[in-house]
């Protein structure tokens, strides 16, 4: 199996092989929240139907509920409401009207949540990324680096999650695929000194990008967090205003438990950013609302399929397009 779609059939003998076009961005962003668009928008309309329906607090408790249902989370899916019952109250209206004051209120919440990585004004740019275990790190991180690669910048991973080997042969592959290279360690080896050796090796053979992977671990868990402090230190000792970027990757399919653990990697390791990952697995896509809003970090990129094409930049404007556009011309 050609892992993230490098590996393609062979045409057949005297067939002409047409190149496929590529999707845009907006259509992988449609592709990838097409459950959470299809709860929202067949919830929406079940609630007015074709006929339209009368505006009042037994409605606007339903919307509420399917708002919720979404992840989107009560401060969100509050605010939506008391915007319609404030514009629309004791009116007959119609799913576009309801929709619109949805992308509007979401739209308020997500675009002060967004923003590009951050990256060194000289030598390498240091991203140190972690997570729960399962929530598709070390994946995002192969997409990231496939990213920058494409970009023209030589770029060298960190095999820091040593107490997993499967997790340390899958960078390493992925790293041969997409045109990387790799510093690994001893299997149960100290995570910080691999991150050293990374940042290292980064600095002395001129690399743009260094991208240090971490065990993934639950936010519970207090030595593992102190840990993360631990390889934060050792980086800057290297580079002092190192790591750049400490991206937290979010499973979507987790849901409210998306919060939970944005707080406790936030505090440890000091998060400045967040991948959401899965999103196209998941009908719980407006969980990127109360994550990035209750705690203040920027959505940086969002994962949207198998391929290592399928992680995007954070658009809102875009996001909301994909999740709101096919509800409003349903």
């Amino acid at each position: 199996m050609a892992i993230f779609g490098f590996g393609r059939e062979e045409p057949a003998e005297g067939s002409v092989e047409k190149p496929a076009e590529k999707p845009g961005l907006l259509d992988r962003l449609r592709a990838g929240l097409a459950k959470t668009a299809q709860v929202l928008n067949t919830d929406v309309r079940d609630l007015l139907k074709r006929e339209g329906r009368l505006v009042d607090e037994p409605f606007l408790e339903e919307l509420k509920g399917a708002l919720v249902r979404t992840d989107m989370g009560p401060g969100a899916a509050d605010a939506i409401v008391a915007d319609v019952r404030e514009r629309l109250r004791a009116r007959v209206v119609d799913p576009d009207v309801v929709l619109d004051s949805i992308r509007r209120k979401l739209l308020e919440r997500l675009e002060p949540t967004a923003g590009g990585l951050a990256t060194a004004h000289s030598g390498p740019t240091v991203i140190l990324v972690t997570g729960v275990n399962g929530s598709g790190k070390t994946t995002s991180i192969a997409k990231l680096a496939s990213r920058f690669v494409k970009e023209g910048k030589r770029v060298v991973l960190g095999a820091g999650d040593t107490f997993r080997a499967a997790a340390v042969e899958q960078l390493t592959t992925w790293a041969g695929r997409i045109g990387a290279e790799i510093v690994r360690g001893e299997p149960g080896s100290d995570p910080a000194s691999v991150a050293h050796r990374a940042v290292a090796r980064a600095i002395e053979g001129g690399f743009d990008v260094c991208i240090i992977d971490t065990a993934g671990r639950l936010q519970t868990q207090a030595n593992l967090m102190q840990e993360l402090g631990k390889i934060r230190r050792v980086i800057a000792k290297q580079i002092p205003e190192a790591p750049h970027e400490v991206l937290l990757v979010i499973d979507a399919t987790a849901g409210q438990n998306a919060l939970s653990q944005a707080q406790g990697f936030k505090e440890a390791a000091g998060c400045t950013g967040i991948v959401l990952a899965k999103l196209d697995g998941s009908a719980r896509g407006g969980v990127i609302v109360p994550v990035a809003e209750r705690f203040g970090l920027p959505v940086k990129f969002v994962g949207l399929g198998e391929s290592a094409d399928d992680l995007a930049p954070f658009d809102p404007e875009q996001f909301l397009a994909a999740l709101l556009e096919g509800a409003l011309t349903a």
